[in-house]
């Protein structure tokens, strides 16, 4: 059992809140999150059939019966529950709910009717490096990317291949179907693998949609899939100006480099090895598990990248007005060459960066300073 850093805040959090909300990719660990912090609480499973049913007919007197608590799995497979959940919670305050599901999408647009101001929303995503610890620490870099950080990979050894394939064909036949209505789901496929092929580059809407064959419109309205089902997200880029981080594009990443991997078609880690995006691949490792750390804290994300017409940093935190910069390189050494951007930026934007730090993938971790600005950090702690 690998401990979970989201725990602390689900704890805190039903201290004060009636309805708890987790929300992540499928198989990431919240029913196991759920029931091992919340033991006493009935646990009723909405992606079945026979339970909607036996609760659509008055889901008010069904959910009164269990005084104790409640874990609702799959929430969104029932709307007419959160209505429920909202009587309930406004007539005895002591009652106690935990929502839980994988379509982001569905389960804050029914929260946003029926329970908002009585719900905490928090995110789980896969294990993070730091909460797998030990056990991630004899791999290698390509053995930890291509195995990913799925619980069902880590706690019931599965193999790899056959836990992504059954994922990928649950996600398309029932996660994507649930969400929006698409006509042809192999040009969805195509589209996805296209986004897996540019991971870590700037998401052309224009040009996917010339490859794939549809619409930008469509394109668009696709990445918002991958955005609410938890199988991608994307970094925007940073600038002083707040206002036009939504008007250039963002970078695209996926939640995890196992399934990205799959979608690649790597097989071995000699397969991973040689791919020419392995640099691309090592970075989304780095920023998903910074994502991770921080929903896993009860967090949003605070992530940027820098890109100008001649320089690009590739990971911005951001506190208040001030920034963590940090570049990312899968090299094994350190290079002269890693100093550039992150010396341009500390002297573009001078007092509002907090610190510099390079990420790579050597054995060596020295804290060796650079001008005063880098530390030099070995990715795998």
């Amino acid at each position: 059992m690998y401990s979970r850093h989201l725990q602390s805040e689900v704890e805190r959090l039903s201290l004060s809140f009636p309805v708890l909300s987790i929300t992540g990719p499928r198989q990431s660990g919240k029913t196991t999150l759920c029931k091992m912090v919340f033991p006493q609480y009935e646990y009723i499973n909405l992606e079945q059939e026979s339970v909607r049913v036996a609760i659509r007919t008055n889901p008010v007197e069904y959910l009164k019966q269990y005084n104790s608590g409640v874990i609702l799995d799959e929430a969104h497979y029932l709307p007419e529950v959160f209505s429920a959940i909202q009587v309930l919670v406004d007539e005895d305050k002591s009652r106690r709910f935990v929502l839980s599901g994988s379509s982001n999408f569905l389960l804050i647009q029914n929260i946003s009717q029926s329970l908002a101001g009585r719900v905490a929303i928090l995110r789980l995503l896969p294990f993070s490096l730091s909460e797998l610890g030990s056990a991630a620490a004899p791999l290698s870099t390509d053995t930890l990317m291509l195995r990913g950080f799925f619980p069902a990979i880590w706690g019931d050894n599965r193999p790899i291949w056959n836990v992504y394939d059954s994922y990928f064909s649950t996600y398309i036949q029932r996660d994507v179907r649930l969400v929006t209505n698409i006509h042809d789901i192999n040009l969805f496929t195509k589209f996805i693998r296209i986004c897996a092929a540019r991971v870590g580059n700037e998401f052309n809407s224009s040009a996917i949609a010339n490859e794939v064959g549809v619409s930008v419109k469509t394109i668009q309205g696709w990445l918002g899939v991958l955005q609410t089902s938890y199988v991608a997200f994307t970094l925007q880029p940073y600038y002083r100006n707040l206002g036009k981080r939504l008007i250039k594009s963002p970078k695209i990443y996926f939640y995890d480099t196992g399934l990205l991997c799959y979608l690649l078609g790597l097989h071995t880690e000699q397969d991973l090895a040689a791919c020419p995006i392995r640099g691309a691949i090592f970075e989304n490792m780095v920023v998903a598990d910074r994502l991770k750390e921080r929903f896993h804290h009860g967090l949003d994300n605070n992530l940027y990248f820098y890109r100008d017409k001649s320089h690009e940093v590739d990971l911005l935190q951001e506190e208040a007005m001030h920034v963590h910069a940090t570049e990312i390189k899968s090299a094994t050494v350190i290079h002269p060459e890693f100093f550039k951007n992150l010396d341009y930026l500390r002297n573009l934007m001078q007092n509002n960066i907090l610190s510099t730090q390079v990420v790579y993938d050597g054995t060596i971790e020295l804290p060796i300073s650079h001008n005063g600005y880098i530390n030099y950090r070995h990715f795998n702690q």
